[in-house]
């Protein structure tokens, strides 16, 4: 069976538009949610969200190229292209032909379909433009990645709500650790600041009127988020050959289903995901040292992601360190799995973890070790990523480690 490496990351997001400035922010513990700028996205119930900030697509996308783009795809090819760069890995035609990209996307291009539905509804147009699918598509971005990269291996992309880039990462690893592609590109991207689907959040009511605290007493919700995240997979034992990075290997992959409730979680759903990791990778459960939580700061999500970790672990839970990102670059609903995987992986590559943000005071029903508001040295052996998604659709990565003379 072939080990995989994780040798290029990429990510845009309201902390940072690359990976760099990702991780300089989640090492400073500095939050990107702030008041919503979306055009038409005032008088919610909700002010805040976390944005791309000071964004303009012409500085990344080709002005012929700009007409069948909605937002999500222009984050998916840009975190695809720092990704790739970052990898230093030149495509033989060998990989070309069999490498893989395969994406996560929850909602796809929301903002050109609200756009083309207020044209027709309100102002009772009577046609669309004539590119809307290929811009509201949701693999709008794995297509466009594997034209621009000359990738023809599989590419597709799945849409399992908030666990999205985490099943494609996951599927990914197995497709490379099984000889099916040399290389795949895979994460997610979102771009969710459009008034329909914020409206839709709205009426749920577990959007945070103020900003995201996971696992405090005082959380009061969820916090939206937007950008994109991608990964190159390629064997460890080649990357090590050409003297890559490599942030960490891509060791275990689980997914589970609740079968209980369409948005109530379960603890045994969860629990099953990490479990299925952990064999899958092979991996003592006592060697894990620090969980990337889904953690949304929700008053349901929290306590029953610490019950699934402690049903888990057991005493060890004590010993594992634990942090929710989307305190800092929001819930990127199809895209936060791969933000917080990239998250997990330069934490073990730069021996940091990144905290929980705006961390007040831990409910006392959450029985964890949470890095609150600064970041953490350290040096983990093994580390997960947990991934819950509505629909009680639930994925679990496992990174290891790797000792390289590059790392």
């Amino acid at each position: 069976m072939i080990r995989v490496a994780i040798t290029g990351v990429g990510v845009i997001s309201a902390i940072g538009k690359n990976a760099q400035e990702f991780w300089g922010s989640l090492q400073q513990g500095r939050s990107g949610i702030r008041p919503i700028q979306a055009p038409g996205c005032s008088g919610l119930r909700f002010p805040n969200g976390a944005e791309v900030t000071d964004y303009n697509s012409a500085d990344y996308i080709d002005e012929k190229q700009a007409p069948i783009m909605d937002r999500f795809a222009e984050f998916a090819i840009i975190a695809a292209r720092e990704a790739v760069r970052d990898s230093a890995l030149e495509f033989t035609p060998e990989m070309k032909a069999g490498g893989a990209v395969i994406t996560g996307a929850c909602v796809g291009g929301q903002t050109s379909e609200d756009r083309q539905f207020e044209g027709l509804y309100r102002h009772g147009r009577n046609r669309c433009h004539p590119l809307t699918i290929p811009r509201i598509m949701a693999n709008a971005g794995a297509s466009l990645i594997s034209m621009e990269m000359g990738l023809t291996g599989a590419g597709f992309t799945l849409s399992t709500a908030c666990a999205s880039a985490a099943h494609a990462i996951g599927l990914a690893y197995w497709l490379v650790r099984s000889g099916g592609a040399p290389i795949a590109i895979s994460g997610g991207s979102e771009a969710p600041f459009s008034l329909g689907l914020l409206k839709a959040w709205e009426a749920m009511r577990v959007v945070s009127p103020t900003t995201c605290r996971p696992f405090c007493r005082d959380r009061n919700g969820m916090i939206l988020g937007e950008g994109g995240a991608m990964m190159v997979l390629e064997p460890l034992e080649a990357a090590q050959a050409r003297g890559a990075k490599i942030y960490a290997e891509l060791c275990g992959f689980g997914m589970s289903s609740d079968a209980s409730h369409i948005t109530h979680p379960s603890t045994e759903g969860p629990s099953l995901a990490m479990q299925r990791a952990l064999a899958d990778g092979g991996i003592e459960p006592t060697l894990v040292g620090y969980i990337n939580a889904h953690g949304t700061g929700t008053d349901v999500n929290d306590p029953t992601e610490a019950a699934a970790i402690r049903q888990v672990f057991g005493a060890h839970a004590d010993q594992i360190a634990v942090s929710s990102t989307k305190s800092m670059h929001g819930h990127a609903l199809g895209a936060a799995a791969a933000m917080e995987a990239a998250a997990t992986v330069l934490g073990m590559h730069h021996r940091v973890l990144p905290p929980t943000a705006n961390f007040t005071e831990i409910d006392p029903a959450i029985q964890l070790d949470v890095i609150a508001n600064q970041a953490r040295p350290a040096q983990v052996e093994y580390a997960l990523s947990n991934s819950f998604a509505f629909g009680g659709l639930n994925a679990t990565l496992a990174f290891r480690r790797v000792l390289t003379p590059c790392n």
